[in-house]
């Protein structure tokens, strides 16, 4: 039998035919078979400290695969006269070297600045304080007055129908309901016993040691006319004649403004007492038993209203004076107030 091998150039494993994958020339009956494409090997890069291949050593191990990375292009005036010449290194530049630098402001500026600053929030704390105390406390003091209203309502309706005998209340207790209709159709306002802050912050205040609705000598009473209610607000608009109601549990006590009604002149009344007046807030006469004459016994019974003057200020104190205008009027036969109640 013959070889089958006889004839080729090389041994077993160079044989086209028989291992056509390899490449190689065509063999008839087939179709002709692609050289394998071998990839390219990647950059490698190897341990700095490894020993150098040689021919009876072997090549240093491989630890990193770095992938080939090609450098951007530096684009030079030789490819474009136009653009000029550009680089990836930075080249002092005339126009960065112009910029100013800034320098550090002077102290007194320093100072000016931080005065401002707290100038204006001084002013904003005083601003929040004023809108507080003018409106602020005057939405809380309705509140507080409606509570002491039905406070003194109910004292009332528990007290027996005996005749009235008043006796004071205890300091920061209701004393009355003082209404006055120039101020208001609804004005009212419960006076309670004592003129410290704690009971003129809930409502006019009585001044303790001076005289009680209806009695002889001169029932003081105090309030503040901004603020807290500003009870007193427009006092000054009260002219010689207009009636000021004092309530109490079984009776009215109607009182009314010094001066003559016609003329509107305060200072006319036949006791000297003025209807109206301007003090000084140290001038105590005003509230004593006979208005401005201190130490000297009742002549009548009086009601005097004491508050700040101007507004916004207490720098002086607005005073009015009223006389007891004739006896008083019974709850029981004028249960929704007097005549007087109406007027203003």
């Amino acid at each position: 039998m013959s070889d089958p091998d006889q004839g080729l150039q090389s041994g077993r494993t160079q044989r086209w035919d028989r291992v056509p994958e390899l490449g190689g020339p065509s063999v008839p009956g087939r179709p002709p078979v692609p050289p394998r494409r071998v990839a390219e090997p990647a950059a490698v890069a190897r341990d700095q400290h490894a020993e150098p291949a040689t021919a009876w050593h072997a090549p240093a191990p491989v630890t990193t695969v770095v992938p080939q990375q090609h450098p951007d292009p530096i684009w030079d005036a030789a490819d474009s006269a136009d653009d000029g010449e550009w680089a990836f290194a930075w080249e002092d530049d005339d126009e960065w070297d112009d910029e100013p630098v800034r320098q550090r402001d002077p102290l007194w500026r320093l100072l000016v600045r931080g005065a401002g600053e707290l100038l204006v929030t001084a002013g904003l704390v005083v601003l929040l304080f004023v809108v507080y105390e003018v409106y602020v406390t005057d939405l809380l003091n309705d509140r507080t007055q409606g509570n002491l209203a039905e406070q003194i309502r109910d004292q009332w309706d528990q007290a027996s129908a005996a005749p009235e005998n008043l006796v004071a209340p205890a300091v920061g207790e209701p004393l009355a309901i003082l209404h006055v209709p120039r101020l208001g159709e609804d004005y009212s306002r419960v006076v309670l016993e004592g003129v410290s802050e704690e009971q003129l912050a809930e409502g006019p205040g009585h001044y303790i040691g001076t005289a009680l609705p209806g009695q002889q000598g001169n029932l003081a009473i105090a309030g503040h006319r901004v603020g807290k209610g500003s009870p007193f607000l427009d006092t000054d608009k009260l002219v010689p004649g207009d009636p000021i109601v004092v309530e109490t549990a079984q009776n009215w006590y109607v009182y009314r403004v010094l001066g003559d009604a016609a003329t509107g002149d305060y200072t006319t009344d036949a006791s000297g007492i003025p209807g109206q007046q301007i003090v000084k807030p140290d001038d105590v006469s005003v509230i004593a038993p006979t208005p401005g004459a201190a130490g000297a016994a009742p002549s009548g019974a009086y009601l005097t209203l004491t508050t700040c003057h101007p507004k916004y200020s207490a720098k002086q104190r607005l005073i009015v004076h009223a006389a007891l205008d004739g006896d008083p009027v019974s709850k029981a036969e004028f249960p929704d107030g007097p005549p007087a109640l109406t007027e203003g």
